[in-house]
């Protein structure tokens, strides 16, 4: 995966509790990097109230917003502006861009994954998304490469569609693993499902 141009990370919310080491990587990265970050915690608090439609696909996107500034707590800027930094990482907070542009379905099957490959589409960025798991798998193997049609419920229902339609390369990478992710944005191959 070619990251000189830069690349988008979206942070997962399952990693709230690994965040501080995810963000020193994401810190000291060799290129630039636009963090997206999940819903977390804040977007599920969003799902128990039982809603959907509209109503909560705005509450969850306002729920990115809420872990992108909890991910700010760890010393990196985080603002509304979505272009990649010059150097050095910066997080970005979705509401007000996706409000603008309103580019996808207001359903569930829309999470933060197909938001960050909406923003790496419109950047022209890969994307690494980055999880609590290895990446996709097959019974017990991990696929290096996720085929065409398969169906898993590691990445929305809706994050495929939108990495095809703006041809974005991404990997799933375990965030949990901060020295593979480092690897990764070294330009060195890891453990991880290459999706797109």
């Amino acid at each position: 995966m070619v990251m000189s141009r830069g690349v988008v990370v979206k942070v997962g919310g399952s990693l709230m509790d690994a965040a501080d080491a995810v963000m020193r990587v994401l810190a000291a990265s060799p290129v630039p990097v636009l963090i997206v970050p999940g819903g977390g915690v804040f977007a599920n608090d969003v799902r128990g109230l039982g809603i959907d439609g509209t109503a909560a696909h705005w509450m969850a996107v306002a729920a990115m917003d809420q872990y992108g500034w909890f991910l700010s707590t760890f010393g990196v800027l985080a603002d509304d502006i979505c272009s990649m930094p010059e150097t050095g990482a910066r997080i970005f907070l979705p509401y007000r861009v996706v409000r603008e542009a309103d580019p996808l379905p207001h359903s569930w099957d829309v999470t933060s994954d197909a938001i960050s490959a909406w923003v790496a589409g419109r950047l022209g960025c890969p994307l690494v998304l980055l999880k609590s798991v290895d990446g996709v798998m097959s019974g017990e193997e991990l696929l290096d490469e996720m085929p065409e049609g398969m169906e898993t419920d590691v990445v929305d229902p809706c994050c495929l569609a939108v990495l095809r339609r703006y041809a974005v390369l991404a990997m799933i990478i375990n965030g949990r693993c901060p020295d593979r992710l480092s690897a990764c944005l070294h330009g060195v191959c890891v453990p991880g499902t290459r999706l797109g």
